[in-house]
Order: C-alpha cells, then sequence, then structure tokens
C-alpha cells in the first residue's frame, strides 16, 4: 500500500517510449531512475518574453535553479498536452491559450549534486497565454520565484551562465534556440 499524499503515478517507458509499467513518482526520483514520461513547456507573452520559474528550495531534486516554465509527468493515458495544460493550473495558477510540441522527442539522462538522476522521455512545449495577461499564483512547494524574460536575454544568460539553471532548460533552450518555431522565433 502506497501513502503519500498527492502522489501522482509515473508512467515507465522503454527507450522506444513504449509503457512498461508504474510506479508512484515519490519511488521513481532516486540515484536509479527508471526511464519515464515526462514534459517541460515554455509560456510565452504577447510581447515575446518567457515565463521563467525558480525550483521551490524544498524540491528533492535541483532545488532553487532557474528552469522552464512548468514541468512535469503525464498520467496513464492522458495526452501530453493535456498533462501540460494540468500542470500549469495547478503549478501555476494559469490557463494556456495555443499550445505545441516543439521538441517531441527530447529526452535526457542527468544526476544532481545529490546523486538523484532524472532519466526522462520529455517532449518540449510553447505556449501562449492568452490576454488580459495574468500573474502566475504559484503553489510554493514548487515555485519560489518567478520573472519574465525576453526569450534572447535568456538565451544569453543560459549560454553564460549554465549552472544557474536546470540541466534539462539548459539543453532545451538550446535546441528550442536552434528550431525554426515561429513562436520562438519571433521572440
Amino acid at each position: 500500500m502506497h501513502d503519500g499524499q498527492d502522489d501522482d503515478v509515473v508512467v515507465l517507458v522503454d527507450p522506444a517510449g513504449t509503457t512498461i509499467g508504474t510506479e508512484w513518482k515519490s519511488r521513481v526520483h532516486t540515484a536509479d531512475t527508471p526511464l519515464h514520461l515526462a514534459f517541460s513547456v515554455y509560456l510565452f507573452d504577447g510581447a515575446g518574453n518567457v515565463l521563467m520559474t525558480r525550483r521551490a528550495l524544498s524540491k528533492a531534486t535541483w532545488p532553487g535553479v532557474w528552469t522552464n516554465s512548468c514541468c512535469g509527468h503525464q498520467r496513464p493515458g492522458e495526452a501530453p498536452a493535456d498533462g501540460v495544460r494540468r500542470r500549469t493550473r495547478a503549478e501555476l495558477g494559469l490557463e494556456i491559450g495555443e499550445l505545441r510540441c516543439v521538441l517531441p522527442e527530447f529526452a535526457y539522462l542527468a544526476r544532481d549534486a545529490g546523486g538523484v538522476m532524472e532519466n526522462e522521455i520529455c517532449p518540449v512545449f510553447v505556449g501562449m497565454l492568452p490576454e488580459p495577461l495574468q500573474d502566475p499564483r504559484p503553489d510554493d512547494s514548487e515555485v519560489v520565484q518567478w520573472t519574465w524574460v525576453p526569450w534572447s536575454r535568456l538565451v544569453a544568460a543560459v549560454a553564460n551562465a549554465p549552472f544557474a539553471f536546470s540541466p534539462w532548460s539548459v539543453t532545451q533552450i538550446g535546441r528550442l534556440a536552434a528550431s525554426d518555431d515561429d513562436l520562438v522565433r519571433t521572440a
């Protein structure tokens, strides 16, 4: 029996992305984390700024680092885009307007200073927040700080100080900057 509060089930997959099982999120992130499904989203306003969040200091992995707008794990049977919308509402109190997957095959492996490993197939989405723009109302167990950053300034900051950002966002931002996605290119 599992006794975790508000614990989601994570979808475990093989390297091809085929579901091979599920496990409680609290039991997945260890020194030997199995490959599982996740997602990341970068949220833009109408002026080309991207919402960046700083992970809560209580987070088990990469506490206090700056990262993408929101990330999470889709539930069994849940479409990734639906998971993005669900987590953005829960984590930031925001509704997303336009949403699309820009890096559908993104995957990464990273180990934090405490030895916990991330091992995810993690499609990357970009979303547009509708006008009038609302301030995020973050869940303080997830987000300690947030800011709007011009896209070009973020790309430069990641290149100059990658240690201040989550490892997945460093790689994702580099790939997004090189992409031909209209939303990212015009930001």
